[in-house]
């Protein structure tokens, strides 16, 4: 998928949506403007397949040498896979943040967090207007 079709939040994470056979499927990671205002990742605590995710609470952190920051879920529903490789691989957050840097997938409950997240263009707005 290309990242302009993306959907992002204002909490920096990003969300992919794809129809599948069961419901709709939001693939989440956070955005390169994000992680380079992290910079020295050292850690990344991700949910558990079954999990239950709010749109806008969190579901997990990312730890750089700096600072603790929690990740939000720009989406409501199940966790259905997660990205066990970015433990042992976190420069991958960095270097393919909208490809192998995804964190989790959701199998989406409804559609509703989608009205409040913001297109690829007025997502590139709110990082140059933070810098």
């Amino acid at each position: 998928m290309d990242p302009k079709h993306y959907l992002f939040a204002e909490t920096h994470e990003w969300a992919a949506i794809e129809a599948g056979a069961d419901g709709k499927v939001a693939t989440v990671g956070s955005s390169p403007c994000a992680v380079a205002q992290l910079t020295d990742l050292v850690y990344i605590e991700l949910p558990k397949v079954g999990t239950k995710v709010t749109a806008g609470k969190e579901f997990g952190e990312v730890e750089s040498v700096k600072a603790v920051s929690p990740l939000y879920s720009p989406v409501d529903g199940e966790v259905i896979a997660v990205n066990e490789q970015l433990k042992s691989s976190l420069e991958t957050l960095g270097s393919e943040a909208f490809g192998q840097g995804w964190m989790i997938k959701v199998r989406m409950s409804d559609d509703a967090a989608l009205g409040r997240l913001m297109d690829a263009g007025a997502y590139q707005q709110q990082c140059k207007d933070s810098h």
